[in-house]
């Protein structure tokens, strides 16, 4: 052992030069103390080793205590430096007793985490056969009907086997999107998906879909995954807005190299302040009026966002209308295929048709 060697090197400079013994005895304690702090040892050893290396030490001062050569106060150095160990052992103990309860309690929280997302993906899978053969019963039923009572009732029983339809299908998919195969990433641009989206939606909806800022931005990410959460947060825009209110949907990136912002903005309700650090969680419904939602929609967008390296945002004025930013991050431009390239040079998409505009629709961005 390269420290027991060079401890004995200075011990015998101890016993050999009477008057010079202050630098090798400091060089044992300091050596030991920095050796323990890189690497600490079980307990009884570190006692054992604390033991020989002050009587060792003492010894020698005691020699030349003896020789006359020191003082005897010399002496009251060896409880001095063991007692500055014996506080390095402490505080490094404390120090590993710490690791190993956060990474005990790492390890805990993993296999929950582990364990809820197997059970989300096992319920949605038993939930999806019994549901779609209900609905089907269902909907069988709902074509040999006369009364108008029943047939209101048995629209009811559709309208909520359809919505447990959704759940399951969006808690499949919070589930799996911690799986590294969750995402089948290719290059997608941002204003083309926008544009789709509204061109979707339009003719379902009451509101007034707008297009707003548009940056050409091409970005590396699942275009499947990617819909479903912008068609979440659409959906979550329009159950919150009254026919006539305006949504606008626009793609933002504030300076080269940054992140882009997909936003969805409304004129609608808003959201209480109280519930906008919750709004992200799981079955986490509004408190007004509005209808229903599976409360998985905005964990769903969530997810997506996550699992592409993003995020998502909020902010909301109770009463004025709401703004989520799904985020996220844009491959540098030498690694965008050709193609892509050379687009972002071109001219933005087209608005789809019918569309109402804003002022950012006129021309290329501005940013």
């Amino acid at each position: 052992m390269i420290w027991a060697a060079f401890s004995t090197a200075n011990l015998f400079a101890i016993y050999l030069f009477a008057y010079w013994e202050t630098i090798p005895f400091h060089f044992i304690w300091i050596s030991l103390t920095l050796l323990y702090g890189f690497r600490s040892w079980p307990t009884r050893p570190t006692m054992w080793i604390l033991a020989v290396v002050m009587l060792t030490t003492a010894s020698g001062i005691g020699l030349d205590v003896f020789r006359g050569s020191e003082p005897k106060e010399e002496l009251t150095e060896v409880p001095l430096m063991a007692a500055v160990f014996v506080a390095t052992v402490w505080h490094s103990q404390r120090k590993l007793a710490a690791e190993r309860s956060v990474r005990r309690f790492s390890e805990q929280n993993s296999r929950l985490l582990t364990n809820q997302r197997q059970f989300l993906q096992d319920a949605a899978h038993q939930l999806r056969t019994p549901i779609t053969i209900a609905l089907g019963h269902a909907e069988l039923l709902a074509s040999d009907l006369s009364s108008p009572q029943q047939g209101e009732d048995i629209e009811v029983v559709i309208g909520e086997l359809n919505r447990l339809r959704r759940i399951s299908e969006r808690l499949l998919l919070i589930a799996a999107a911690g799986d590294p195969a969750f995402l089948h990433a290719e290059y997608v641009q941002l204003d083309q998906v926008i544009a789709d989206l509204v061109r979707r939606w339009r003719p379902a909806v009451t509101q007034q879909l707008r297009i707003g800022q548009l940056d050409l931005v091409t970005v590396h990410a699942d275009k499947e995954r990617l819909n479903l959460a912008l068609d979440a947060l659409l959906e979550n825009a329009i159950r919150h807005t009254a026919s006539g209110d305006a949504i606008k949907l626009s793609v933002v990136r504030d300076w080269p190299g940054m992140a882009v912002r997909i936003v969805v903005a409304d004129s609608g309700a808003g959201i209480p302040a109280d519930q906008l650090p919750f709004i992200f969680e799981r079955f986490r419904t509004s408190d007004g009026g509005e209808p229903r939602g599976t409360g998985l929609g905005l964990p769903l967008v969530r997810a997506v966002a996550l699992a592409h390296g993003g995020d998502v945002t909020v902010r909301s004025v109770l009463g004025k209308g709401s703004e989520f930013e799904l985020i996220l991050p844009v491959p540098v431009r030498s690694a965008l295929p050709a193609a892509a390239a050379d687009r972002m040079a071109g001219n933005r998409v087209a608005a789809p048709t019918g569309a109402a505009t804003t002022t950012e629709d006129q021309g290329s961005s501005r940013r």
